[in-house]
């Protein structure tokens, strides 16, 4: 007997939001895999739907499937009837081309047994930037002052009140601040594609 009063939620109650499975749209999310039926245009074996079901950790509806290939994380949505044993991939053409092609080759690389490069969206430092934007902005949240802040991100550096004011290390904490709240107000989404150089 179901003790969520009979209700379909769209995520599970009973799972925190951290460990809650989330899938991202194909618009908002370019490592999203999109494959539908296709020509079998080489002899030999292709990838099946079924194959991809064989991996499939999570499904949400029929058509979203969450993929563990080889120790690695893909969200696959199947578009169109699939019929027929071969799959084409789908590339929408559009700004995100690059980052869909880059997870594409990624997708296929874990699919064929091949190493898998890693994902060039979430690098060592644009996750550690990311942190340290978030406690930045905690911590103007709490009403500390940008040194105070300062002082615990980067306890490594002098920033007395004689140097403070031309300090480079406080224009970088008033860039965090203002980049986390940025992060905040829906700017996470960035966090999906590969960092674009600012022109």
């Amino acid at each position: 007997m179901l003790s969520n009063g009979g209700y379909v939620f769209a995520a599970d109650p009973r799972i925190t939001g951290r460990a809650q499975p989330i899938f991202w749209t194909l618009q908002t999310d370019p490592a999203a895999i999109i494959l539908q039926s296709g020509p079998a245009l080489s002899e030999g074996s292709h990838l099946t739907v079924d194959d991809l079901r064989a991996h499939a950790v999570r499904d949400r509806e029929a058509a979203l499937l969450r993929l563990n290939l080889h120790g690695e994380r893909f969200d696959v949505s199947l578009s169109g009837s699939m019929e027929g044993d071969s799959l084409a991939a789908v590339i929408p053409l559009d700004e995100m081309t690059p980052d869909r092609l880059t997870a594409l080759a990624r997708f296929w690389s874990a699919a064929t047994g091949r190493a898998v490069p890693a994902d060039p969206r979430m690098t060592p430092q644009r996750l550690q930037r990311a942190r340290q934007m978030l406690r930045a902005v905690d911590a103007r949240e709490t009403g500390a002052t940008y040194r105070a802040i300062a002082r615990f991100l980067f306890p490594q550096y002098e920033n007395d009140a004689t140097s403070w004011v031309g300090s480079a290390i406080r224009e970088t904490t008033i860039r965090l601040a203002r980049d986390g709240m940025k992060l905040v107000h829906g700017g996470y989404r960035a966090l999906l594609r590969r960092p674009r150089r600012e022109r």
